[in-house]
Formats: C-alpha cells, structure tokens, sequence
C-alpha cells in the first residue's frame, strides 16, 4: 500500500505546475493544500492508477481512501473520493461510518465535500435511503462542511427526482444557517430537485422566501424559468 500511495505521490509532484496551483488556490477562501495539476490530468492519473491496482477489494480500496485523505492535498483527495466512488457495488450499511468519519475528520474544503458527496456518499444514500437520517443530523453539526455535507449528498439522487419531502426537511434545518457555504449547498439541492419538481420547488422557495438567505435563493431559482425566477425575487 504504501509503495504505491509514494509512487502515485511521486507522480503528481513531478507532473505538478506552479501556474496551476496558485491558480487553484485562489478558488478557496481557507488555506488548501495544493500540488498544482490540472483537472484532465489528475483524472488520468486516478484512472490509470485504480485500473492497476491487483487488489480492488473495499477494505483495500477504503485503506487507501484513507491514506490519500490523511494527507490534506486537494489532489489526494480526489483519488479517495473517486477509488471510492468506484466500488459503490460493494457497499453496505455499515458503510456509512465510514463516510461519516471521513466527512468530520478530513473534508475542509467545498471541492473534497461536493466531490466525495456527490458521488460516494449520494449513491449510498440511493443504495440505503434509510440512511437519509443521518444526513438530517448531519445538518445538525457545528462543522460547516458536515452541514454542506447533509445537502450536497442528495444532489445526484434529487436530481433524478428522488427524496423530495427528504430535500425539503434538510433545507428547513439548514434554512436560516448564516454560513455562505451552507446556504449555497442547500441552495444547489433545491436548485436539482427542482428540474424533476419545479412546481413543488417554487411552492416551497414562495413559502420560505421572505426569510431564505438570498444566497440559497439565488442558487435554487437559477434553473427556474425567467417568470418564475422574477417571481421568487420580488418582495
């Protein structure tokens, strides 16, 4: 394991650019780690990578996962989030603490919480709908990337029209969160749900309007037609 964790280090740094990383760096508010790849090229990096692993068990997978975690850089955590998107087949409900203590202990930044959630943890969630509980409590926590985390796991499955009364309860715990990152989280939920939805949707932003940060607002009506856009922002 390690072997290959230094190898696959190895490579990023020296496929690593300077341009590249401050130009990254500048999509964060908060300090971020940061070797400096671009997006194409760190995919293929993970696909070459996973598809030579001998061992693609989920104790082995999520070891690894692990290990690229622990290290704080953006780029590791994109193979974590991606190695363990990969082998969804293999998931079962006990799962879920895994997720749950990666979201708490490693998640500090939107992209590793919008990318690990979006894909492992909101197919999960399809897997084991019984588990949008704990998604609920998430929403409940202190951390600002555990309450971002409560939405954005839903993205993926409200998009297909899934969850709406679930959506629905996530975005009045998150309602009046003065956080930017929350609100833009539970925002973007409302916005998916709503392009299977949309008439559902806009009942419940008219409902909430008056006390919706706007910021939620603007996210959730972005899809909306004009019409009902100019609606959701009049006073």
């Amino acid at each position: 394991m390690k072997n290959l964790i230094e190898k696959l280090r190895q490579e990023l740094i020296s496929k690593s650019d300077e341009k590249v990383k401050k130009s990254g760096e500048r999509f964060f508010r908060e300090a971020v780690k940061i070797h400096g790849l671009k997006s194409a090229d760190l995919r293929q990096i993970s696909k070459e990578h996973y598809r030579s692993l001998e061992n693609k068990s989920k104790d082995h997978v999520f070891g690894l996962c692990e290990e690229f975690l622990q290290t704080g850089y953006l780029e590791e955590s994109f193979f974590a989030c991606d190695w363990s998107y990969n082998i969804r087949k293999q998931f079962l409900p006990d799962d879920f603490k895994v997720f749950e203590r990666w979201v708490n202990k490693y998640v500090t930044n939107w992209a590793t919480c919008d990318t690990l959630c979006n894909h492992t943890v909101g197919s999960f969630i399809e897997m084991y709908p019984e588990y949008i509980s704990g998604l609920k409590k998430w929403a409940l926590s202190e951390n600002r990337w555990v309450k971002r985390a409560s939405s954005v796991s839903l993205i993926v499955p409200a998009k297909k029209g899934m969850f709406l009364k679930d959506v629905f309860e996530i975005a009045d715990i998150l309602h009046s969160d003065k956080d930017d990152m929350v609100q833009k989280g539970y925002g973007w939920m409302l916005k998916v749900a709503s392009q299977a939805h949309q008439k559902e949707v806009f009942d419940y932003i008219m409902k909430k309007k008056s006390t919706m940060p706007r910021t939620s607002l603007r996210y959730a009506i972005e899809k909306m037609p004009a019409e009902l856009k100019k609606k959701s922002m009049e006073k």
